[in-house]
């Protein structure tokens, strides 16, 4: 199963399921990341230790061993879009 630490700048993703536990677990989930959440990759550090991810739409910021516990899937863009 794909991370979201493996993720290219600029694509965007779902989020599968959350392998965090405890503390962890619950500061991901308040800062919205759940099950079917869209997350885009905006911006990776120099050394891909941290990486800014847009998440119903705010920006938040997750080291590379949060972001690993994060299993994703890739999506086409039409695939969640509801456009009018």
């Amino acid at each position: 199963m794909e991370k979201l630490c493996h993720v290219n700048v600029g694509k965007t993703v779902v989020v599968k399921q959350l392998f965090s536990k405890n503390l962890l677990r619950e500061r991901m989930m308040a800062l919205g990341i759940t099950k079917g959440t869209l997350i885009e990759v905006i911006l990776k550090g120099p050394s891909d230790n941290l990486t800014v991810y847009k998440i119903r739409d705010t920006l938040i910021a997750l080291r590379k061993e949060e972001a690993s516990l994060i299993a994703i899937q890739q999506i086409k863009f039409n695939q969640y879009y509801k456009g009018e």
